[in-house]
């Protein structure tokens, strides 16, 4: 029997509240690419040994960046995180606890792929620190699997999840809309089974065709369909009217969770909080600066081996840090605050937040109460095209 990794929590209820952050660890390995995917990952797992060493390394490097601030949620992303066993997890977990202050109940997640999730890993995931799953279904259809280039099917899919909802209570499974073919039907059908499992989390997002991908590749050659902006509103509609009888609450464009059950690590990133990005490509905030980590596995390794950091950092100017207020705000159910504009930018933005948003108050996309600017049920879907049009592009 292995030698069980014992996470001490080295803070105390009598100690002064501290400022609260996240740690963000990006695994970059997938068994296969999905052809949406603009990710940073790799599909060979050669150097998978010496990334979990740097990884580690990066933690103890990087120790002091938080300004001593209490880790909340940990969250292992990528790539697929769950290509790592358990122990590898555990490891890089307790190097966490070993350089940081972390709270009695922090929220851990791990990103999961269905292929991955056998009834032991499962079972051993349950008795590590790991205490929230982010399971990546997309759909329950095996033509839509196909044809993202899944490395799971369908009765994967639903195998690991009638496994994982006995031994998790806190589990969010991904979904994706506006799939080529995908009928409006079958994607009520896909939001059901979702619901059948019982999960209190839900994220979905649109298929979407970024640059470089093979999807974008295939569109052009006309192999597959190209996606259909109209057919994705739709199915965004629907999947808000569902999940809302449901009972859960639409708390951030693409998130949906039951009433405790939302995504602290995510949440954090909406509300400004810090957080540290561990691992290449990885992206940190500090309050004031943003960083991110070489998006190439052996220059990071190199250089992390070499005790340096392969880092490019960015100071927010205050029409950086308003203009993404005002994006992440538009998001979410909490909305931008006029009175923070005014307190933290000064009055003029304020103005001028409030001039731009006429014309989509007008158009029943937007609204303000109790001096908060929110989208409207019909403006969510275009929160991030209107947030480009509230931007402020020069100094005032």
């Amino acid at each position: 029997m292995k030698n069980k990794i014992v996470f001490n929590h080295n803070n105390t209820s009598s100690e002064p509240q501290k400022e609260v952050s996240g740690i963000y660890i990006h695994i970059p390995f997938c068994k296969q690419a999905c052809y949406y995917c603009n990710f940073h990952f790799s599909t060979s797992l050669q150097k998978k040994e010496d990334m979990i060493a740097c990884l580690i390394k990066e933690v103890a490097l990087r120790k002091n960046e938080l300004n001593n601030a209490t880790i909340e949620t940990i969250y292992f992303g990528g790539g697929t995180p769950s290509v790592l066993s358990v122990s590898e997890i555990e490891t890089i977990i307790s190097a966490i606890y070993h350089h940081f202050t972390v709270v009695e109940t922090p929220e851990i997640t791990l990103e999961a792929n269905p292929d991955d999730l056998s009834e032991d890993k499962i079972k051993a995931l349950a008795q590590s620190p790991i205490n929230r799953l982010s399971i990546g279904i997309q759909s329950f259809f095996e033509r839509d699997l196909k044809l993202m280039n899944r490395a799971h099917n369908a009765q994967e899919a639903k195998e690991c999840l009638a496994i994982a909802t006995r031994y998790f209570k806190n589990i969010s499974l991904d979904l994706i809309y506006g799939i080529p073919d995908c009928t409006n039907e079958e994607w009520r059908e896909n939001i059901q089974m979702a619901l059948d499992f019982g999960v209190p989390h839900i994220s979905s997002y649109a298929l979407t065709v970024e640059p470089n991908t093979a999807l974008e590749k295939f569109i052009e050659k006309e192999v597959i369909e190209n996606v259909d902006d109209d057919k994705a509103e739709e199915q965004f509609l629907i999947l808000v009217d569902e999940l809302e009888k449901a009972n859960f609450i639409h708390y951030e464009l693409s998130n949906f969770g039951k009433q405790g059950f939302f995504s602290k690590n995510n949440s954090s990133y909406w509300l400004g909080k810090t957080y540290l990005g561990i691992g290449p490509a990885a992206h940190s905030f500090n309050g004031t600066q943003r960083s991110w980590n070489v998006q190439n596995n052996p220059k990071y390794i190199k250089a992390i081996q070499q005790n340096k950091l392969p880092i490019q950092r960015e100071t927010l100017t205050v029409v950086d840090r308003y203009n993404e207020y005002v994006m992440t705000g538009l998001r979410t159910i909490w909305g931008v605050s006029i009175e923070k504009i005014e307190n933290d930018f000064g009055n003029n933005y304020a103005k001028y937040l409030e001039k731009q948003s006429k014309k989509f108050i007008q158009q029943d996309l937007l609204y303000i109460e109790n001096q908060i600017l929110k989208t409207t049920k019909k403006g969510k879907f275009l929160s991030d095209g209107i947030a480009a049009d509230l931007f402020m592009l020069n100094l005032i």
